[in-house]
């Protein structure tokens, strides 16, 4: 292959890490890989090193005894909006009703003096609800609630504008975090609750301009979901629904017991970038019926150890991949800050395979096969107007499929070193395909057409990019496994520019 005259740059402390790992690795993994290096401070490093919250009251503030049980609730009923709560050091408490949550008004602050923990005893659901805007919660652990499942902790009914910051949010059931527009979320620590650190979802309304910058994202999904229902795809670091716009940069996303991000169904506009994403147990990162994101500068290693494993041992064909995009494309029609699919200037580095760019050719809008229910693309409101005989003519026959269309990975590294990674077949792959359409009975995209479309059709391209270990690609179907020399070649005529050796640097 010929060596690319183009090049990509990660920050610095980012590089670092990725050549550092690259030499000290185990040869003989465990099932769930471990970090191999706590991140530096470019990166967030927060659930060990908390920043502590001020030690005495501001001028102003209410002060919250953890001594009164419900004092914070009460104090909060009892204070006008944009009132400012410090709570002292100490285990704060509610009272003892599983509906005994602080519900904060418009522009509410909260303080946690440093020990300040508010702990819902395995017996409330919620710490914080209701409908206000522009509330902040700063400086303050809140852990061990028991949200249901789907439902959240922190921010239950999604209000928006609200600022997390420095905060640590444990050892919570269901989502440690639910997320509104507009909401912030910085330098704090998701770790190990039952089902996501946070679930980004507004019921019925919109949900943008979201920010997660500098957050540790660790251990969730400690209830196993998957495992108790399977298919649900209900579990992860942090879930995304409907989004429309998101900036998810600086985090550190580790030891997620399923995915570590998530965007799934109708999210728009995203820019990942600058994060550390590893030890995940299955993707890093899966971008899913959705559009229009750019991903840069990410380090992206040990990921999917668990998830590939067990579709190997198991005998499936199919190429799951660390980065996972399934009928997502970009898309000219929805307004973003790209109209493509941007994957560029990563670092991916032993994990079960590169990047799989997938199509389902049976899902689409009121296709059964549809795992989203009752929801369509964004470029058709109505799914009811998907059906025959108007589905199978233009403009429907397009608008009513999600398409994994004009994406374009160019710059990045790809190190494999199977050794590491324990595996000997399949976890060393790059792809794009589509299975070959066949429910429902009037679906006007049955056969191999769609394969036909993701493979060369619809601007879906690698290009310039590193290749250190030996690799293999997929291309069309399952069955069609590719050497380099097949990849590049016709018809495929991928990785123009890129540059593959057996081993070593450079």
């Amino acid at each position: 292959m010929g060596i690319t005259s183009r090049h990509w740059v990660l920050p610095a402390a980012l590089l670092a890490l990725a050549l550092s790992a690259a030499t000290g690795c185990e040869s003989t993994p465990g099932p769930r890989p471990k970090p191999t290096a706590a991140p530096s401070a470019s990166v967030a490093r927060v659930c060990a090193e908390p920043a502590a919250g001020p030690a005495k009251a501001p001028a102003g503030a209410v002060t919250v005894d953890p001594a009164v049980v419900g004092d914070l609730a009460e104090k909060t009923r009892s204070s006008p909006p944009h009132t400012t709560f410090w709570l002292r050091p100490g285990r704060h408490r509610l009272k003892p009703d599983r509906y005994a949550q602080v519900v904060p008004k418009e522009g509410d602050s909260y303080l946690g003096a440093p020990g300040a923990v508010l702990d819902g005893r395995r017996t409330n659901q919620y710490a914080f609800g209701g409908a206000a805007r522009d509330v902040t919660l700063r400086y303050l652990t809140v852990q061990d609630f028991v949200a249901p499942r789907d439902e959240g902790v922190v921010n239950h009914d999604s209000a928006d504008g609200w600022v997390i910051e420095h905060a640590t949010i444990q050892h919570n059931s269901g989502a440690g975090l639910m997320a509104g527009a507009r909401q912030q979320v910085r330098a704090s620590c998701l770790r190990d609750n039952g089902q996501y650190g946070m679930n980004a979802y507004k019921g019925g309304g919109p949900l943008g301009g979201l920010v997660l910058d500098g957050n540790e994202i660790a251990g969730n999904n400690t209830d196993d979901w998957e495992r108790r229902r399977p298919g649900c795809g209900c579990t992860g670091g942090v879930k995304f629904w409907a989004v429309d716009g998101a900036d998810v940069r600086g985090n550190w996303v580790h030891g997620n017991h399923g995915v570590g991000l998530w965007a799934d169904t109708d999210n728009n506009d995203f820019l990942i970038e600058n994060n550390l994403i590893e030890a995940n147990d299955s993707a890093a990162l899966t971008y899913e019926t959705s559009y229009n994101a750019i991903i840069r500068k990410n380090v992206i290693r040990r990921n999917n150890w668990v998830e590939g494993r067990a579709y190997a041992d198991r005998g499936d064909n199919f190429p799951v991949a660390a980065v996972y995009l399934s009928e997502s494309g970009g898309e000219p029609r929805i307004r973003a800050r790209t109209n493509r699919i941007e994957i560029y200037g990563n670092v991916l580095e032993n994990n079960w395979s590169g990047i799989t760019l997938w199509e389902n050719a049976d899902r689409f809008c009121n296709s059964p096969a549809n795992s989203s229910s009752g929801i369509c693309t964004l470029l058709v409101k109505d799914t009811a107007r998907c059906v025959q005989p108007a589905i199978a003519t233009a403009p429907l026959r397009d608008d009513c499929r999600w398409k994994t269309q004009r994406v374009d990975i160019h710059d990045n590294r790809f190190v494999l070193d199977k050794s590491v990674v324990g595996c000997t077949v399949k976890c060393d792959r790059m792809a794009v395909l589509a299975n070959y359409g066949t429910y429902p009975d009037w679906s006007p995209y049955q056969g191999d057409g769609v394969a036909e479309a993701i493979t060369g059709k619809q601007d879906n391209h690698w290009h310039d990019n590193v290749y250190v270990g030996s690799w293999t690609f997929v291309a069309h179907d399952p069955s069609r496994t590719l050497d380099s020399v097949q990849w590049q070649g016709m018809p495929y005529q991928q990785d123009a520019g890129s540059t593959l050796r057996a081993s070593g640097g450079g």
